[in-house]
C-alpha cells in the first residue's frame, strides 16, 4: 500500500476502504485470540495500514474544506 497509490483514491473509495481494513483486522485479532496465527506480524500491518488510509482521508479532507 503505497502512499501514492492512496492519494489518488477519492474520499469515498478511501472510506470504503478504511471500513472492510477495519473488519479484516478485528476478525484477525478475534482470529488471534481463540488460537495463535502463524504470522502475528500481519495485525501490525493491518493496523498500520488502517492508520495510513485515515490519514490520507484526512489530508483529502482538509483540503477540500
Amino acid at each position: 500500500m503505497k502512499k501514492e497509490n492512496l492519494n489518488t483514491l477519492s474520499v469515498a473509495e478511501l472510506q470504503n476502504r478504511i471500513k472492510s481494513e477495519v473488519d479484516a483486522l478485528n476478525r484477525l485479532k478475534f482470529a488471534h485470540a481463540i488460537s495463535p496465527i502463524e504470522n502475528p506480524m500481519k495485525i501490525r500491518d493491518l493496523r498500520k495500514g488502517v492508520a495510513k488510509l485515515k490519514t490520507v482521508l484526512t489530508q483529502k479532507q482538509k483540503s477540500v474544506a
